[in-house]
């Protein structure tokens, strides 16, 4: 089967909950899903009802696996490289060569996060370098932990994770860019700020031990917090023409509507608010206002 009534660009919760609701729709969908997403290091994933403290991998085989047992459902492993519109929608291309048509698209793909070149930061992102407190607060609560930010965002993460922890310390690695008032309020509140460059992590199987700085420095933390710069996972967007927020997510309305006619986005793609739950919200609003623009395609066609 070559056409379908939506293709889905993505296949983790936002796609799969995009998915489902088409399913039980009674569409045609394909689900597009490279196997990348991009909790996939995470050990735990929170605030989920039913699923909480369970892997992102154990919550997503059990979402595939009810996800597929609706048979207008298929699920196509691959990556799609290339979105182009034709006359009654949209022709998608995979790069196995494979080409599909649907009426509606829904990107669900998600981003990638830009590390620092830094020795065991990679390997320790989404395990002890975390992005949430709401995620992942609650088991590094009370304990030392670090913050890598700097200027506007290391003021406002220095706030929010004091929720979590009075045990702070501020890595800006390089120059400072806070304001004088800013520096005031994070010092007033016991928060040391350290400028020098963090030369390497000490971990073990990604949890952090020891921060080395480039001055010979080493400091022992539990976790640290960093909000990293990202591109989207997939270049469809763009492809296609889509808006696109200051921050880099595609711009939706409250529909999940892209600013392209027959265009939806959903999860980490369009949403600066990384959780499944989210995600899982998102595909399935996504779902179900394509599944609504179809209905009135053909419910309110003029008739010859």
């Amino acid at each position: 089967m070559k056409d379908f009534d939506v293709i889905i660009i993505g296949g983790s919760s936002a796609g799969l909950s995009a998915g489902m609701a088409l399913g039980r729709a009674m569409r045609k969908v394909l689900i597009i899903d490279s196997g990348m997403p991009c909790n996939r290091q995470t050990p735990h994933s929170h605030n989920f009802f039913t699923r909480d403290g369970q892997t992102p991998h154990e919550i997503l085989t059990i979402a595939r696996e009810q996800t597929l047992k609706y048979p207008t459902i298929t699920l196509l492993h691959s990556e799609a490289t290339q979105c182009t519109p034709i006359t009654k929608g949209f022709e998608v291309s995979t790069i196995s060569g494979e080409t599909f048509s649907a009426k509606k698209i829904i990107l669900a793909a998600g981003i990638k996060d830009q590390m620092p070149d830094i020795p065991g930061f990679a390997e320790c992102w989404g395990i002890s370098i975390i992005h949430c407190p709401y995620c992942h607060g609650y088991e590094y609560g009370y304990q030392p932990t670090g913050i890598f930010a700097n200027g506007e965002m290391a003021f406002e993460l220095a706030k929010l994770i004091s929720n979590w922890t009075k045990d702070l310390i501020l890595f800006t690695n390089g120059k400072s860019t806070l304001n004088e008032g800013q520096q005031s309020i994070i010092s007033h509140n016991n928060i040391q700020i350290i400028e020098g460059e963090i030369a390497a992590f000490d971990h073990h199987d990604g949890q952090i031990t020891t921060i080395h700085l480039q001055n010979g420095s080493e400091i022992k933390l539990k976790a640290l917090y960093a909000r990293l710069p990202f591109v989207q996972h997939s270049d469809i967007a763009l492809q296609l023409g889509c808006s696109f927020t200051d921050q880099g997510h595609i711009q939706v309305d409250a529909q999940q509507k892209t600013t392209v006619p027959g265009v939806y986005a959903a999860g980490d793609s369009a949403s600066g608010i990384r959780s499944i739950a989210n995600a899982v919200n998102s595909g399935t609003m996504a779902g179900v206002m394509a599944n609504l623009e179809l209905i009135n395609e053909i419910f309110l066609a003029e008739k010859n």
